[in-house]
């Protein structure tokens, strides 16, 4: 089993930035895809980030340039950078594991950003 507990997220007025990390432990898998989902209030969970354990990235159109995905393999960790956040930005975001192979997925609990003046 993957565990998966993410960190970072807050209160943030627009335009701010914000940092979020997620620690995978447990039996991971060395070929993986690490990722970023978020849920806005009665909305359905979207995909914000993707990285590979090779390092390549995907992105939603909606956070291109805004927002940056990184990994650090020897620690298990992918981080979400965040800037310019805007209130649509709201919500719960969540940290996935996926094994490259039979793309067995694990979340994490959840982490929540709120945008706000």
């Amino acid at each position: 089993q993957v565990q998966l507990v993410e960190s970072g997220g807050g209160l943030v007025q627009p335009g701010g930035s914000l940092r979020l990390s997620c620690e995978a432990s447990g039996s991971i898998f060395r070929l993986n895809i690490m990722g970023w989902y978020r849920q806005a209030p009665g909305k359905e969970r979207e995909l914000v980030a993707t990285i590979t354990s090779a390092g390549s990235t995907n992105y939603a159109d909606s956070v291109k340039g805004r927002f940056a995905i990184s990994r650090d393999n020897a620690k298990n960790t992918v981080y979400l950078q965040i800037d310019s956040l805007k209130p649509e930005d709201t919500g719960v975001y969540y940290c996935n594991l996926r094994t490259a192979i039979g793309g067995v997925s694990s979340w994490g609990q959840g982490t929540q950003v709120t945008v706000s003046s």
